[in-house]
């Protein structure tokens, strides 16, 4: 057997997130599919983790195992491209240890979520503009409150198959890039939905409906009700995966959709 990562990018407004399910088009399919075309091989790529519907990758890995080595992994690259539609891109194709996992060997991950602050014609898909006004300061001031935990079955959504809702936060801060605010959020492993209810309940806490010490309570009461309303998913992007240097080097380019220092 022989194991290959690829490195790509994703626009998920046409996909109903990245795992195949049924009667919904999703990026596996899609990425399996071209896979198919291009090597005349069933195939099936694992991907490093689950993006909801809508939510779009700008890096993104996968994996997948054939039983000889490919001839020519240049040219399976440009052909991927060409069968693959406008909205997925694949940046790198390399072989990799069979123990190297796009998923498991993960040691961290990185979202970006994009908040507009006053009406504009630019950036709608791939932005949310609430319908409200929200302190940014306040709201980096409650983030910092994340790192004093570990369960965050509050910001998960309900009835997943997952073994635990314990995650390490690494980073979580809201930076300015021009007219967006953004959302930096960093953790070994992410629960479904979580970003999104994150960012929804400190806007809670901008928009002055929650305080910091109830944005606390609502993390300690593990309940999902408790939590704010998770915000549209067009504007989250999943922006970085790290993997130890001995299994995994990324080589492509890491670009969020707009640039943060």
């Amino acid at each position: 057997m022989v194991r290959y990562f690829i490195e790509m990018a994703y626009n998920g407004a046409n996909y109903h997130g990245w795992q195949i399910q049924p009667n919904a088009i999703s990026v596996q399919e899609v990425i399996n599919d071209a896979l198919f075309k291009a090597l005349r091989l069933e195939v099936n790529v694992v991907g490093a983790g689950r993006t909801d519907t809508g939510v779009h990758a700008s890096f993104f890995v996968a994996h997948f195992d054939v039983d000889k080595a490919i001839d020519d992994v240049d040219q399976l690259l440009y052909r991927l491209n060409r069968i693959l539609r406008n909205d997925v891109v694949v940046y790198h194709i390399s072989r990799v240890s069979n123990e190297a996992h796009s998923r498991f060997s993960a040691l961290s991950r990185t979202y970006h979520y994009y908040l507009k602050g006053e009406k504009t014609p630019f950036f709608n898909e791939i932005s949310y503009r609430p319908h409200f006004n929200v302190d940014i300061a306040l709201m980096n001031r409650a983030a910092q409150s994340l790192f004093d935990y570990t369960d965050f079955t509050s910001f998960s959504k309900l009835h997943t198959d997952t073994k635990t809702n314990n995650c390490k936060i690494l980073k979580a801060e809201w930076i300015k890039v021009g007219e967006v605010y953004v959302f930096v959020i960093k953790a070994d492993r992410f629960l479904r939905n979580m970003v999104r209810a994150v960012v929804g309940t400190l806007l809670e806490v901008g928009r002055g409906k929650l305080s910091i010490e109830d944005f606390k309570t609502v993390i300690e009461s593990k309940d999902r009700g408790n939590a704010g309303t998770s915000v549209p998913p067009q504007a989250l992007f999943l922006v970085d995966i790290e993997y130890d240097p001995i299994l995994f080097t990324a080589k492509c380019k890491k670009n969020p959709p707009i640039e943060v220092g």
